[in-house]
C-alpha cells in the first residue's frame, strides 16, 4: 500500500481517491485554493459514495486539503488528475514542496509530463521522476458534492516515464496501484498515444449542430461516430502516426488502443466505439465551448501539429480541425496551444531528443 495524493477534484480526481481509499492505500485529495470549492462537500468528513457497476460503496479518505504544502508531504506518489490547462499552474504550486524520490503521474498527460519537467527544472526542484499515462484510468463522473460514478474501468494504463531509464522502476509501483500498466518507450511516445484528442475534435466538430440542438442530450459515441465521423477521426489518427514514425515510434492506431484498454471489441473503429458498453454511455457536451475542444485542440492536436512542423511532417487534417474548432468554441487553438518551447525542446534535434528524453540530460 502507498501513500498516495491526487490533486484535482474533477471527475477523475474524485473517483480515483475513493477507488484507491477502498483499495486500501493512504489517500490525500487536494486542490489549489483557486479551485477549494471543489473539495467543500467533502472537507469535513472526507467521505465519498463510488457507485460502480459492483454497487455503491462509501470511500473515506485520509486527508482533504487545499494546502498543497499539506497534500504533496510525504506522498509515496502524486496523481494529478486534471484538465491540460491547468498542468502549468499545478507545476508551479507544487514545485517548491516536492521532496527527492518522489513521483509525479499525470492522468492523462498529453506531453504534460515535458512541460511538469521544464518548471521543476526552473524552480532548481530536482530528484522528481514524472510520467503520464495515456488515458484516465476510469470512465467516470463526479455527479455530486460527495458523489462520483464509475462506467467503466481501463484494464492495461499506458505509461511513459522521464527519464525513461526509470521506467522499470516507476512501472513496477504504478501496477501496484493500477494493474494491468503497460509501458511506453518515453513520455514522447506516451503523449502521442492519447485517445482523446484523435476523437474529440473531429467528432465535436461534425456533429456540431446535432450537440448544439440537443442541449447535451445526446449520446456521442453511440449517435455521434458514425461511419463518416470514423473516416474523419482515421484521417486525424493517421497524421498522429506519422509524427511518431518520425520519431522511431510505431504507435497503435486509434481502434486498437481502445480495445486494448478494454474500452471496447476489436474491430475498425465504428465497430470498437459503437461496440463499446462503457463509451456508448457517455453524453456529449451541450455546447461548443467544452474540454472537448478548449482542451483536446490546444494540447492535443494543435501541439502534435507543430511537433509535425519541427520533423517536417504535414497534418492539413489536424489543422483544419484546430481552425474550424477555433471558431466554433471561441478559443484559439494555435494562440492557446502547448507548444514545442513549453515542453522544453524546441532546440532539440531528433537525435539529442531522444539522449534527453531517455537520460534526462542532453
Amino acid at each position: 500500500m502507498f501513500r498516495i495524493t491526487v490533486l484535482g477534484a474533477g471527475n477523475t480526481g474524485y473517483t480515483t481517491a475513493a477507488r484507491l481509499s477502498l483499495n486500501g492505500h493512504t489517500v490525500t485529495l487536494g486542490e489549489i485554493p483557486a479551485f477549494a470549492e471543489s473539495i467543500c462537500g467533502i472537507r469535513n468528513d472526507g467521505k465519498i459514495l463510488l457507485q460502480s457497476p459492483t454497487g455503491l460503496e462509501e470511500a473515506l479518505i485520509n486527508r482533504v486539503t487545499s494546502d498543497i504544502a499539506l497534500a504533496v508531504k510525504n506522498a509515496d506518489v502524486i496523481l494529478l488528475t486534471l484538465p491540460a490547462y491547468a498542468h502549468k499552474s499545478f507545476a508551479n504550486e507544487c514545485a517548491r514542496y516536492l521532496t527527492p524520490g518522489q513521483i509525479v503521474i499525470l492522468m492523462p498527460g498529453t506531453l504534460g509530463s515535458l512541460e511538469f519537467v521544464r518548471i521543476l527544472k526552473a524552480a532548481g526542484t530536482t530528484g522528481i521522476t514524472v510520467g503520464e499515462v495515456d488515458t484516465s484510468p476510469y470512465v467516470c463522473r463526479k455527479t455530486g458534492v460527495n458523489k462520483a460514478s464509475i462506467f467503466g474501468t481501463v484494464t492495461h494504463l499506458g505509461l511513459g516515464v522521464f527519464p525513461a531509464k526509470e521506467t522499470d522502476n516507476v512501472a513496477t509501483i504504478m501496477n501496484s496501484i493500477f494493474p494491468g500498466i503497460s509501458k511506453y518507450t518515453d513520455v514522447l511516445e506516451c503523449g502521442l498515444s492519447s485517445i482523446n484528442p484523435v476523437i474529440h475534435p473531429a467528432g465535436v466538430i461534425m456533429n456540431a449542430g446535432r450537440i448544439e440542438y440537443s442541449d447535451g442530450e445526446f449520446y456521442f459515441y453511440n449517435e455521434g461516430v458514425t461511419t463518416s465521423v470514423s473516416i474523419a477521426i482515421q484521417a486525424v489518427d493517421k497524421e498522429r502516426i506519422q509524427i511518431g514514425k518520425a520519431l522511431g515510434y510505431k504507435l497503435k492506431p486509434v481502434n486498437q488502443a481502445i480495445h486494448e484498454a478494454g474500452l471496447g471489441p476489436e474491430g475498425n473503429l465504428y465497430h470498437s466505439i459503437r461496440g463499446s458498453k462503457i463509451l456508448t454511455k457517455l453524453k456529449a457536451p451541450g455546447s461548443m465551448q467544452n474540454r472537448w475542444l478548449t482542451e483536446d485542440i490546444p494540447y492535443g492536436i494543435a501541439t502534435w501539429s507543430l511537433l509535425g512542423t519541427s520533423l517536417g511532417i504535414e497534418t492539413p487534417i489536424m489543422k483544419s480541425f484546430i481552425e474550424i474548432g477555433s471558431i466554433v468554441s471561441g478559443v484559439n487553438g494555435w494562440e492557446k496551444a502547448r507548444n514545442l518551447t513549453d515542453l522544453g525542446i524546441n532546440d532539440l534535434n531528433v537525435e539529442n531528443l531522444r539522449t534527453f528524453l531517455k537520460t534526462g540530460e542532453i
